[in-house]
C-alpha cells in the first residue's frame, strides 16, 4: 500500500527537499504553497491523505492557524500532523503549548531527513494499527 503524505508549506525549496526524500522512500506526495489551498486540497483528497506535514511560519494564514482547521473539521482530525519550523522549539514554545495536543511531532529545519522518516514511519504504522 503506498501512503500519501500533504506537505503544506510556502517555502518552494522545503517543498522540494520534502518530494525528494518522500518520493525516494515510496510514499505519494501532494503539496500546497499556503494554508488556504492546504485546507481546499485536505478537503479534496482526505480520504487518500495518511499523514500532514505542516509549516508553522506561513504568510497569510500560519500553521497554527491551518492545525486548528484541520483537528476542528471531523472529517480529517484523526489525520497526524507533524509541525515544521525554521524557529527552534523554544522560541515557539508557548505557541506550540496552546496546540500541543493537537499535533503529533514537532520538527525543526533544516531537520535531520532520518529523524522526519522516523516520525512518519511511527505515525503511520501507528495509524494502521488503530
Amino acid at each position: 500500500m503506498v501512503h500519501q503524505i500533504l506537505m503544506i508549506d510556502d517555502d518552494r525549496e522545503m517543498v522540494m527537499l520534502g518530494r525528494l526524500i518522500l518520493e525516494r522512500e515510496g510514499f505519494k506526495f501532494l503539496f500546497a504553497n499556503n494554508g488556504r489551498v492546504g485546507l481546499e486540497l485536505l478537503n479534496k483528497e482526505y480520504q487518500n491523505i495518511d499523514l500532514i506535514l505542516l509549516d508553522v511560519m506561513m504568510l497569510g494564514m500560519d500553521g497554527w492557524q491551518v492545525l486548528q482547521n484541520i483537528k476542528g473539521n471531523e472529517k480529517f482530525a484523526h489525520i497526524p500532523v507533524i509541525m515544521l519550523t525554521a524557529r527552534h522549539y523554544l522560541e515557539d514554545e508557548s505557541e506550540a503549548a496552546k496546540y500541543a495536543g493537537m499535533f503529533d511531532g514537532y520538527e525543526v529545519k533544516p531537520f535531520v531527513v532520518k529523524n522526519l522518516l522516523s516520525k512518519i514511519n511511527g505515525l503511520i504504522n501507528k495509524k494502521n494499527v488503530t
